[in-house]
Protein backbone atom coordinates (compact mmCIF):
# COMPACT_ATOMS: atom_id res chain seq x y z
CA UNK A 1 0.00 0.00 0.00
CA UNK A 2 1.43 3.35 -1.07
CA UNK A 3 -1.55 6.06 -0.84
CA UNK A 4 -4.58 6.58 0.92
CA UNK A 5 -6.71 9.45 -1.13
CA UNK A 6 -9.60 10.65 0.91
CA UNK A 7 -13.12 12.80 0.06
CA UNK A 8 -13.18 16.21 1.50
CA UNK A 9 -17.21 17.01 2.66
CA UNK A 10 -18.68 14.91 5.27
CA UNK A 11 -15.29 12.57 5.54
CA UNK A 12 -12.74 15.24 6.71
CA UNK A 13 -14.60 18.23 8.19
CA UNK A 14 -18.71 17.51 8.29
CA UNK A 15 -20.01 20.33 6.30
CA UNK A 16 -22.52 18.34 4.80
CA UNK A 17 -24.83 18.79 7.47
CA UNK A 18 -24.42 22.11 7.47
CA UNK A 19 -25.51 22.53 4.00
CA UNK A 20 -28.17 21.22 4.67
CA UNK A 21 -29.51 21.96 7.84
CA UNK A 22 -28.54 25.78 6.73
CA UNK A 23 -31.08 25.70 3.79
CA UNK A 24 -33.46 23.57 5.65
CA UNK A 25 -34.01 26.57 8.13
CA UNK A 26 -34.44 28.90 4.92
CA UNK A 27 -37.14 26.62 3.74
CA UNK A 28 -38.86 26.87 7.27
CA UNK A 29 -38.48 30.67 7.67
CA UNK A 30 -40.77 30.61 4.21
CA UNK A 31 -42.80 28.58 5.17
CA UNK A 32 -41.95 24.78 4.25
CA UNK A 33 -39.75 21.98 3.82
CA UNK A 34 -36.61 20.49 1.93
CA UNK A 35 -37.12 16.66 1.87
CA UNK A 36 -33.70 15.45 2.00
CA UNK A 37 -34.65 12.77 -0.65
CA UNK A 38 -34.29 15.95 -2.91
CA UNK A 39 -30.88 17.00 -1.08
CA UNK A 40 -29.39 13.70 -1.38
CA UNK A 41 -29.29 14.25 -5.05
CA UNK A 42 -26.31 16.25 -4.75
CA UNK A 43 -24.26 15.12 -1.72
CA UNK A 44 -20.77 14.01 -3.17
CA UNK A 45 -21.16 15.41 -6.60
CA UNK A 46 -21.88 18.60 -8.28
CA UNK A 47 -24.14 21.36 -6.72
CA UNK A 48 -26.26 21.63 -10.26
CA UNK A 49 -27.35 18.06 -9.67
CA UNK A 50 -30.38 19.85 -6.91
CA UNK A 51 -31.12 23.82 -7.46
CA UNK A 52 -32.64 24.64 -3.53
CA UNK A 53 -33.49 28.25 -5.38
CA UNK A 54 -35.16 26.77 -8.01
CA UNK A 55 -37.18 23.91 -5.99
CA UNK A 56 -37.78 26.83 -3.72
CA UNK A 57 -39.21 28.94 -6.51
CA UNK A 58 -41.73 26.11 -7.32
CA UNK A 59 -42.80 26.45 -3.44
CA UNK A 60 -42.70 29.75 -2.64
CA UNK A 61 -43.09 31.31 -6.14
CA UNK A 62 -41.18 34.55 -6.08
CA UNK A 63 -39.32 35.92 -3.73
CA UNK A 64 -36.15 37.87 -3.17
CA UNK A 65 -33.33 35.55 -4.41
CA UNK A 66 -29.97 37.98 -2.97
CA UNK A 67 -30.83 38.38 0.36
CA UNK A 68 -32.24 34.53 0.44
CA UNK A 69 -28.51 33.58 -0.09
CA UNK A 70 -27.10 36.25 1.78
CA UNK A 71 -29.41 35.07 4.69
CA UNK A 72 -28.58 30.84 3.52
CA UNK A 73 -24.69 31.81 3.76
CA UNK A 74 -24.82 33.62 7.15
CA UNK A 75 -26.68 30.73 8.94
CA UNK A 76 -24.01 28.00 7.07
CA UNK A 77 -20.77 29.78 8.31
CA UNK A 78 -22.14 29.91 11.63
CA UNK A 79 -22.70 26.33 11.43
CA UNK A 80 -19.42 25.81 9.96
CA UNK A 81 -17.81 27.53 12.80
CA UNK A 82 -19.04 25.15 15.17
CA UNK A 83 -17.03 21.60 13.36
CA UNK A 84 -14.19 20.25 14.00
CA UNK A 85 -12.52 17.63 12.45
CA UNK A 86 -14.13 14.08 12.26
CA UNK A 87 -13.25 11.90 15.00
CA UNK A 88 -10.25 9.97 14.01
CA UNK A 89 -9.69 11.33 10.85
CA UNK A 90 -6.52 13.72 12.29
CA UNK A 91 -5.11 10.02 13.62
CA UNK A 92 -4.97 8.52 10.08
CA UNK A 93 -3.16 11.61 8.68
CA UNK A 94 -0.49 11.29 11.08
CA UNK A 95 -0.17 7.56 11.06
CA UNK A 96 -0.08 7.70 7.27
CA UNK A 97 2.51 9.53 7.16
CA UNK A 98 4.81 8.06 9.78
CA UNK A 99 4.33 5.03 7.95
CA UNK A 100 5.29 6.77 5.11
CA UNK A 101 2.28 6.48 2.80
CA UNK A 102 1.34 9.37 0.42
CA UNK A 103 -2.39 11.50 0.87
CA UNK A 104 -4.76 13.52 -0.98
CA UNK A 105 -8.04 14.70 -1.41
CA UNK A 106 -10.16 13.63 -4.16
CA UNK A 107 -13.24 16.30 -4.14
CA UNK A 108 -16.06 17.69 -5.97
CA UNK A 109 -15.80 21.30 -4.29
CA UNK A 110 -14.17 24.11 -5.56
CA UNK A 111 -10.35 24.52 -5.13
CA UNK A 112 -11.00 27.34 -2.85
CA UNK A 113 -13.21 25.91 -0.53
CA UNK A 114 -10.99 22.54 0.01
CA UNK A 115 -7.83 24.86 0.56
CA UNK A 116 -9.38 27.34 2.91
CA UNK A 117 -10.43 24.30 5.19
CA UNK A 118 -7.53 22.60 5.67
CA UNK A 119 -5.62 25.44 6.21
CA UNK A 120 -7.45 26.46 8.72
CA UNK A 121 -7.74 23.47 10.72
CA UNK A 122 -4.19 23.48 10.13
CA UNK A 123 -4.23 20.45 8.29
CA UNK A 124 -2.88 21.09 4.32
CA UNK A 125 0.21 20.40 5.09
CA UNK A 126 -0.81 16.62 5.08
CA UNK A 127 -1.24 16.34 1.53
CA UNK A 128 0.63 15.56 -1.30
CA UNK A 129 -1.75 16.43 -3.80
CA UNK A 130 -5.30 17.99 -3.84
CA UNK A 131 -8.01 17.35 -6.23
CA UNK A 132 -10.73 18.92 -6.71
CA UNK A 133 -13.55 20.22 -9.61
CA UNK A 134 -11.42 22.18 -11.52
CA UNK A 135 -9.12 19.55 -12.29
CA UNK A 136 -11.55 17.73 -14.13
CA UNK A 137 -14.22 18.13 -16.98
CA UNK A 138 -16.92 16.13 -14.70
CA UNK A 139 -16.98 15.23 -11.05
CA UNK A 140 -18.20 12.58 -9.21
CA UNK A 141 -19.57 9.83 -9.59
CA UNK A 142 -17.41 9.75 -12.46
CA UNK A 143 -13.68 8.75 -11.77
CA UNK A 144 -11.77 10.86 -13.01
CA UNK A 145 -11.15 12.38 -9.88
CA UNK A 146 -9.45 9.54 -8.47
CA UNK A 147 -7.31 8.87 -11.62
CA UNK A 148 -5.90 12.64 -11.13
CA UNK A 149 -4.98 12.02 -7.68
CA UNK A 150 -3.80 8.57 -8.64
CA UNK A 151 -1.68 10.35 -11.75
CA UNK A 152 -0.19 13.29 -9.06
CA UNK A 153 0.34 10.73 -6.56
CA UNK A 154 1.97 8.10 -8.99
CA UNK A 155 0.62 5.15 -7.50
CA UNK A 156 -1.42 2.44 -9.14
CA UNK A 157 -5.17 1.95 -8.26
CA UNK A 158 -4.78 -1.37 -6.37
CA UNK A 159 -1.93 0.41 -4.36
CA UNK A 160 -4.17 2.95 -3.08
CA UNK A 161 -7.24 3.21 -0.85
CA UNK A 162 -10.05 5.93 -1.31
CA UNK A 163 -12.18 6.71 2.03
CA UNK A 164 -15.65 8.18 1.16
CA UNK A 165 -18.98 8.78 2.55
CA UNK A 166 -21.13 9.35 -0.16
CA UNK A 167 -22.82 6.81 -2.56
CA UNK A 168 -21.40 9.23 -5.82
CA UNK A 169 -17.92 9.09 -4.10
CA UNK A 170 -18.13 5.15 -3.78
CA UNK A 171 -19.35 4.68 -7.13
CA UNK A 172 -16.18 7.33 -8.15
CA UNK A 173 -13.89 5.39 -6.58
CA UNK A 174 -14.63 1.88 -7.35
CA UNK A 175 -14.34 2.72 -11.44
CA UNK A 176 -11.34 4.28 -11.19
CA UNK A 177 -10.59 0.72 -9.87
CA UNK A 178 -9.50 1.73 -5.92
CA UNK A 179 -10.74 -0.30 -3.17
CA UNK A 180 -12.98 2.24 -1.33
CA UNK A 181 -14.17 2.06 2.39
CA UNK A 182 -17.15 3.84 3.41
CA UNK A 183 -17.10 6.15 6.23
CA UNK A 184 -20.92 7.45 6.26
CA UNK A 185 -21.70 10.57 8.10
CA UNK A 186 -25.31 11.75 9.91
CA UNK A 187 -26.07 12.49 6.65
CA UNK A 188 -24.92 9.53 4.61
CA UNK A 189 -25.88 6.63 6.81
CA UNK A 190 -29.04 7.23 5.24
CA UNK A 191 -28.34 6.32 2.35
CA UNK A 192 -26.98 3.21 -0.44
CA UNK A 193 -23.31 2.39 0.56
CA UNK A 194 -23.26 -0.97 0.22
CA UNK A 195 -21.14 -0.76 -3.23
CA UNK A 196 -18.04 0.22 -1.11
CA UNK A 197 -15.18 -2.61 -0.44
CA UNK A 198 -15.67 -2.38 3.49
CA UNK A 199 -17.54 -0.19 6.04
CA UNK A 200 -16.50 1.49 8.83
CA UNK A 201 -18.45 3.61 11.14
CA UNK A 202 -15.71 6.21 12.13
CA UNK A 203 -11.77 6.77 11.35
CA UNK A 204 -11.97 6.58 15.05
CA UNK A 205 -13.43 3.16 15.92
CA UNK A 206 -11.02 1.23 13.60
CA UNK A 207 -7.14 2.85 13.67
CA UNK A 208 -5.47 2.97 10.03
CA UNK A 209 -2.70 0.02 11.40
CA UNK A 210 -6.03 -2.42 12.15
CA UNK A 211 -7.48 -1.31 8.79
CA UNK A 212 -4.30 -1.94 6.86
CA UNK A 213 -3.61 -5.20 8.25
CA UNK A 214 -7.65 -6.81 7.91
CA UNK A 215 -6.69 -5.43 4.19
CA UNK A 216 -3.35 -7.64 4.42
CA UNK A 217 -5.59 -10.74 5.90
CA UNK A 218 -8.25 -10.27 3.40
CA UNK A 219 -6.17 -10.12 0.23
CA UNK A 220 -4.04 -13.36 2.13
CA UNK A 221 -7.39 -15.40 2.07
Amino acid sequence: MQALIFDFDGLILDTELPEFLSWQQIYQSMGHELPFEMWCRCIGTSASAFDPIAYLHTLAGSFDQERIIQDRHAILYELLGKQSLLPGVLNYFQDAKKMGLKLAVASSSPLNWVSSHLRQHHIDHFFDAICTREDVAVVKPNPALYQTALRRLQVNAEDAIAFEDSPNGIKAAVEAGIYCVAVPNQLTSRMDTSHANMHIASFASVPLQTLLRQLAVAAYD
